[in-house]
């Protein structure tokens, strides 16, 4: 772990390094002020930084909340003997993870580091194990269907999240319930200040105790106030949260969806079997190519899929590359009539082909071993 040490007092500086010398962390001794925090960040890229807080008067935390809004991987510890209530709760709703006594440092210092260590590591194990991201090719594709209807099936045994950013025109809840939501990622985004487990929990709509929506504003006009910051933040909250996390992603490459896939650990593609659908799959597959993400990062999700379909699987393959295809078969129907009724289609039917394919991309992520691993195994083996 890198550990920025930043304080205009040498000795400090020198205390502290002398504290943690015993630890296997690179550690950095830096002459700044609050004000120089974001450069260092960018500079060095730390994953902790350990502020000299004693002067009350030069502290300042709206650079603090700046840092931890811009960089929310970076943690910050401040050393400070101010411990008034007001005080400490400023420091935190900043984003501070500990304010530590400079009186007690010898004894407080190496413990908050090694808390900061092990939750680092843990967001390392597990952060790009849990969050998944699903594109559509084309309107029409099914993805909002899919996505809120895997997040349906998953919260039979683990907490998830799906967030709804197709901010303009998102309309993920309305699939799996047939109610108006009443709040959204605008409140979120409006009081990011306070950004906690508590507010991104009030925020979300329950559908059932374990599968919870953070829906799209209600008006469009209000996504322009939403900013990729601010859903970098919820991301990296969420993931401390939620056992998964599914995001229902716009066809516009922007801040928001780069944010949003730099954070998945997959990208799903989900297409129809029309040229149509493969052209835009080839258009977004360059377009990540130019983003740097690879493509063993991406695959497909073929929707209302036929064999007896001209462009078959084999053709797919040839257009767009050797991407893992997943199938789900066509169910116009049923699935018109369950997004009708605002209900996940396990409600109205168990045994069509669409349901069938749902149940075995969710039953996958604890397959018998005789079976091939399938694709929400492979969600959950990732790191």
């Amino acid at each position: 772990m890198k550990i920025a040490l930043i304080s205009e007092d040498n000795t400090l500086l020198q205390q502290m390094h002398s504290i943690l010398s015993n630890s296997d962390n690179e550690r950095l001794t830096l002459p700044g002020e609050t004000s120089d925090l974001r450069g260092i960040a960018k500079e060095l890229a730390p994953d902790l930084m350990v502020l000299d807080g004693r002067n009350k008067e030069a502290i300042d935390l709206e650079h603090v909340e700046r840092l931890t809004l811009q960089y929310p991987a970076i943690a910050v510890i401040l050393v400070s003997d101010a411990v008034s209530p007001k005080f400490l709760l400023a420091a935190m709703r900043a984003g501070v993870r500990e304010v530590l006594s400079p009186s007690h440092l010898p004894e407080m210092l190496g413990a908050a580091v090694e808390r900061v260590a092990t939750k680092l590591s843990a967001a390392q194990a597990s952060d790009h194990a849990k969050v998944h991201a699903f594109i559509g090719t084309s309107g029409g594709s099914g993805t909002t269907f899919l996505v809120t209807n895997f997040g349906y099936q998953l919260a039979q045994t683990h907490k998830v999240l799906l967030v709804d950013l197709n901010l303009q025109f998102g309309d993920a809840l309305s699939f799996v319930q047939d109610r108006k939501a009443s709040k959204s990622i605008i409140d979120i985004t409006r009081d990011i200040k306070r950004l906690d487990s508590s507010l991104l929990n009030a925020s979300t709509i329950h559908v059932t105790p374990n599968y919870h929506i953070l829906a799209a504003p209600d008006e469009p006009g209000q996504a322009a106030d939403i900013r990729s910051e601010h859903i970098d933040a919820v991301l990296g909250l969420a993931v401390t949260q939620y056992d998964i996390v599914l995001i229902d992603l716009p066809r516009i490459v922007d801040a928001i969806l780069m944010t949003a896939l730099d954070r998945a650990a997959s990208i799903f593609l989900v297409l129809q079997a029309s040229v149509p659908h493969i052209r835009n799959a080839d258009k977004l597959l360059s377009a990540f190519r130019s983003l740097d993400y690879s493509r063993e990062k991406v695959e497909l999700i073929l929707n209302r899929y036929d064999k007896r379909n001209e462009i078959t699987i084999d053709k797919i393959h040839k257009a767009l590359g050797q991407l893992e295809v997943h199938t789900i078969a066509n169910g116009y129907r049923q699935v018109s009539t369950a997004i009708n009724h605002g209900v996940p289609l396990m409600q109205l039917e168990r045994k069509h082909g669409v349901i069938r394919g749902i149940n075995q991309l969710g039953d996958a992520m604890t397959p018998a071993a005789e079976h091939p691993a399938g694709l929400f195994e492979r969600l959950f083996r990732r790191t």
